[in-house]
């Protein structure tokens, strides 16, 4: 399945990625923010579980703000397997 997340309270302004039918993210794509930082993040997530990308990546703050480019890309794919729980 094909998620869209729009990032709140950071520079990017939004990331897509696939959750696989294993769980497994695929294919991130980060809108904004930190090309290099953002671009690496989605290299290290490639077909990682999904459950595993929300244990590293959730609660990391960037500076002085509460959350980050990855603890919202946490937050968009927690919302994504809520989703297909629901169905």
């Amino acid at each position: 399945m094909h998620y869209m997340h729009r990032n709140l309270g950071v520079c990017s302004n939004g990331v897509e990625f696939d959750i696989d039918d294993e769980g497994r993210v695929h294919n991130t794509v980060f809108y904004g923010g930190c090309n290099g930082n953002l671009r690496a993040i989605a290299k290290l997530v490639e077909g990682m579980e999904a459950t595993k990308v929300v244990e590293i990546l959730e609660g990391n703050p960037c500076g002085m703000r509460p959350t980050s480019c990855g603890d919202q890309f946490a937050q968009g794919i927690k919302a994504a397997l809520a989703q297909v729980a629901q169905e």
